[in-house]
């Protein structure tokens, strides 16, 4: 009884500090592309353009095309 209590524990800390780092690493993107719409007028569509156009680069370096 005492150990499954134990590993519920640690279970649940491991879980928390996931869920706090997800957390903190949304609000930190949210933050950053709400900085970049108000102070360059960048969307998210457009920077969402640009990863999807680099990862095409370089699939097509890899590729050797």
């Amino acid at each position: 009884m005492i150990a499954m209590l134990i590993l519920a524990w640690i279970v649940f800390i491991i879980l928390w500090k996931l869920l706090k780092a997800t957390v903190s690493n949304a609000l930190t993107i949210a933050a950053i592309l709400v900085l970049l719409n108000i102070g360059f007028g960048i969307t998210p569509q457009d920077i969402w353009h640009k990863v999807t156009q680099f990862a095409q680069t370089l699939s097509q370096i890899q590729s050797g095309k």
